[in-house]
């Protein structure tokens, strides 16, 4: 069953972990928790040309070494294993025509899971940024799988 009108996703949870002196445009992380039974972590909260947007968690894209097998980054001219240089292969392209060396480990299916997901991590990004400032704060991030973080709060 897909997310019609009457279906919503109820994210039970979301924790944020702040990146230290965040020079460059990632600014958190983020774990969230649906229906207080799946957690996904490794979202990443960045700070874009138009505001901030949710990058879902993601894993580097490879190639195999046409010798060993070995699996190196798309990029890589020699192998990391035997050493031998690689074949040059057609990296894979988004439809803008961008290089494409992610993929997503997990990603909403359509326009208003993502929507929800996108504003309530962003709520919750702005209140632990306010959090941060105060005496004695700590992450909530780290938590998740600790036995007294089980039940949804």
């Amino acid at each position: 069953m897909g997310l019609g009108e009457t279906d919503t996703m109820n994210i039970t949870d979301v924790r944020i972990k702040l990146v230290e002196n965040a020079a460059e445009r990632l600014l958190a992380f983020c774990a969230i928790t649906i229906d207080g039974c799946f957690v996904v972590r490794d979202l990443k909260i960045i700070g874009g040309p138009t505001g901030l947007f949710v990058a879902m968690p993601s894993r580097k894209l490879t190639s195999h070494c046409h010798s060993c097998w070995f699996k190196n980054p798309l990029r890589a001219v020699y192998c990391s294993q035997c050493g031998k240089k690689l074949l040059d292969s057609e990296l894979p392209r988004a439809d803008d025509g961008r290089l494409r060396l992610y993929a997503d480990i997990a990603h909403p299916i359509n326009a208003q899971s993502r929507d929800c997901i996108q504003r309530r991590v962003v709520q919750e990004y702005e209140s632990e940024v306010l959090r941060s400032h105060q005496p004695g704060y700590a992450s909530r991030y780290d938590c998740i799988g600790d036995e007294e973080h089980r039940t949804v709060q």
